[in-house]
C-alpha cells in the first residue's frame, strides 16, 4: 500500500489550499484516513480524520476552516484548507487505518497502518 500526498505550497495568510492523498495498492476503500501536521521540533499533531462510515473529526485549531472528504471511486482523500494561518505551516502527512474507524487513536496518530510522505504547506503572514 502506498500513499501519495500532494497539493501543498506557499500561500499568504487567509488563502486556501487543497491537499490530496492518493491511495494505491489497496482496492478496498474501507479504511479511515487521517491528516497530520509535522513541524520540526514539535510533536506531530492530528488535524483531521475520516472513517469508512463517513465519520469525521477535526482538531479544535482547524474546525470551521478545514474540510476533509473522500472519493471512494478514486480511492483518495482530500483536505480543503481555508483561511490559512501562519501556525498551519508544516509538513502534512496522510495515513490510513485499516479498521476503518476515525477515533481518538487515529487522531493521535497511534493506530495507523500505512503512512505517506508529507506535502509542505507554508503560510506567510
Amino acid at each position: 500500500v502506498q500513499l501519495q500526498a500532494s497539493g501543498g505550497g506557499l500561500v499568504q495568510a487567509g488563502g486556501s489550499l487543497r491537499l490530496s492523498c492518493q491511495v494505491s495498492g489497496r482496492t478496498s476503500s474501507s479504511y479511515a484516513m487521517g491528516w497530520y501536521l509535522q513541524v520540526p521540533g514539535k510533536e506531530r499533531e492530528g488535524v483531521s480524520c475520516i472513517g469508512a462510515d463517513g465519520s469525521i473529526a477535526y482538531a479544535d485549531t482547524v474546525k470551521g476552516r478545514f474540510t476533509i472528504s473522500r472519493d471512494a471511486v478514486k480511492n483518495a482523500v482530500y483536505l480543503q484548507m481555508n483561511n490559512l494561518k501562519p501556525e498551519d505551516t508544516g509538513a502534512y502527512l496522510c495515513a490510513i487505518e485499516t479498521r476503518g474507524i476515525c477515533d481518538n487513536d487515529v487522531m493521535m496518530g497511534t493506530a495507523l497502518d500505512y503512512w505517506g510522505k508529507g506535502t509542505q504547506v507554508t503560510v506567510s503572514s
